[in-house]
């Protein structure tokens, strides 16, 4: 499904499979969730997205094909792919291990053609291994909300209160962990 233009309804389109490059892997798409930040970006509401643009960004697909110098996972591997889909690897943030603020930093399904599609191509330093305990659909919303919830709940280190503001999908995921953790949320 390709986004034309902000505003536009998305219109399902034949293009060119994508070819993975220097370390990245293409994956045959297996489930993509639908975030609300895909409808930002459908509506226009974040600025300059890549267009066409393929969206998604709660990607689980199965790699079939590796880039020069990728090797990371083997060709089989069920993987997801979340919104952080690249980064430069030289700034301060991503020598820190806070590439999520690097400023060269690029999007899956806004900079970066997402899943969906049957292919998608990802750097493969940016791709999670899924457990096989989840199957396809319970895994895609992990790979957004579940990050940004973890990444929240590890940010509040370990005090015994926890509070959460709004209940999206990323409190929503993240507060069965922090009662498990004998948390106060």
């Amino acid at each position: 499904m390709l986004l034309d233009a902000p505003g536009r309804p998305l219109r399902g389109a034949t293009i060119p499979d994508p070819r993975p490059g220097p370390g990245q892997v293409l994956l045959q798409v297996r489930a993509c969730g639908v975030c609300r930040t895909d409808l930002h970006v459908t509506d226009g509401e974040l600025p300059n997205p890549k267009l066409p643009l393929v969206l998604g960004h709660e990607i689980v697909g199965t790699i079939t094909h590796q880039g020069t110098g990728a090797g990371r996972f083997e060709i089989g591997r069920r993987v997801g792919v979340p919104w952080l889909g690249w980064t430069c690897g030289e700034c301060v943030y991503c020598r820190s291990g806070r590439e999520n603020l690097c400023d060269r930093a690029r999007l899956t399904g806004y900079q970066l053609d997402g899943g969906y599609a049957e292919l998608a191509v990802a750097d493969e330093r940016f791709c999670f291994p899924i457990p096989d305990a989840y199957d396809d659909v319970q895994a895609a919303p992990l790979l957004c909300a579940g990050l940004i919830g973890y990444r929240a709940l590890v940010a509040a280190g370990d005090g015994r209160r926890l509070g959460i503001f709004g209940f999206g999908a990323a409190a929503h995921l993240i507060t069965p962990v922090a009662r498990l953790q004998s948390r106060q949320v």
